[in-house]
């Protein structure tokens, strides 16, 4: 699953706070994520749970599918979640 271009969707919880990113190493982004490395969003909302992710060919394919989600109404991104993982479970041990 390293170096593969994906766009992913990180949460507080069950219908929580949202936080949408794209990368090209998912399994250490979201480590970075869920242990606080970088400053900012995720670290002070406490956004930890990888609820959702997109594998995409191209860096470019990722980054405009991230930009079109981030514009998307909030009641759209969840039933994305819902339609993959209606558990809302963390995604990110199936990684590894």
């Amino acid at each position: 699953m390293t170096r593969q271009p994906c766009v992913y969707i990180l949460a507080s919880g069950k219908n929580g706070t949202l936080y949408i990113g794209v990368t090209s190493d998912l399994i250490k982004r979201v480590w970075e994520h869920k242990n606080d490395v970088v400053e900012g969003f995720t670290k002070r909302y406490r956004v930890h749970t990888l609820a959702w992710f997109e594998v995409h060919e191209s860096m470019e394919s990722a980054i405009a599918r991230e930009k079109a989600i981030k514009y998307w109404k909030r009641r759209w991104k969840l039933e994305l979640i819902e339609k993959s993982n209606g558990d809302w479970r963390d995604l990110y041990p199936d990684l590894l």
